[in-house]
């Protein structure tokens, strides 16, 4: 009995020996430390090297990018800077000197070139003095001479549009066709907009003139 009981006292205490070894051991490894066996492959290691490899293929592509930007435009890319304009550096009265000299060239060209402003001109210098007689209100008076001038603006631009379509090319083209057609087309707007005016503005008032006018004659 002595030598059985011993011999369970020895294997309790080599059972006890054993965790304590194994708790030992346990506390031992830090939480982060590499516990991986030798034959299994690394996959912190192969995230790093993963990631080296995009790393160098963003900073190869952002360089390639880099010398691209750096390369010079030539003049036809819309990206090119525009050239040098030395009157967009004039500032005050300079600046509204040379906007004057332009504007009155601009006049110039406009009378001496096109026929049809030259038409609507001399209809502007009919209407624009019986606009500032006839007897109507302000608000009418500023649409009555409003509509007159609309037409000159819109007829300036459209000779502008014309004149920068034959300086890209004079030959015949469909877009160049349907630019100039849509230029004539604000013009006859325009037109039908001063038409419409006058009519309803200075129409009746030249109806009771008319009508006066036939009572009083014998």
């Amino acid at each position: 009995m002595r030598t059985s009981s011993s011999n369970v006292t020895r294997a309790s205490n080599g059972a006890l020996h054993a965790v304590d070894d194994a708790e030992r051991n346990a506390t031992a490894i830090e939480p982060f430390d590499d516990v991986s066996e030798s034959g299994a492959p690394d996959h912190a290691h192969a995230v790093q090297h993963s990631n080296g490899i995009d790393h160098a293929r963003l900073a190869n592509h952002a360089s390639h990018a880099n010398d691209t930007h750096a390369e010079p435009l030539s003049p036809d890319d819309p990206l090119a800077p525009l050239p040098f304009n030395p009157y967009k550096g004039n500032r005050g009265l300079t600046r509204a000197w040379h906007a004057m000299k332009n504007s009155l060239a601009g006049f110039r060209v406009a009378i001496r070139e096109e026929s049809a402003f030259r038409q609507e001109l001399t209809l502007a210098a009919i209407l624009i003095p019986c606009g500032l007689l006839v007897p109507v209100e302000p608000v009418s008076r500023v649409l009555l001479l409003g509509s007159v001038l609309l037409v000159l603006i819109v007829e300036l631009l459209n000779s502008s549009v014309e004149a920068a379509i034959d300086r890209i090319s004079l030959e015949r083209h469909e877009l160049s066709r349907r630019a100039k057609d849509l230029g004539s087309a604000a013009v006859m707007v325009a037109l039908g907009m001063c038409v419409m005016t006058w009519a309803l503005l200075v129409g009746p008032l030249v109806a009771r003139w008319l009508a006066h006018w036939l009572r009083a004659s014998p």
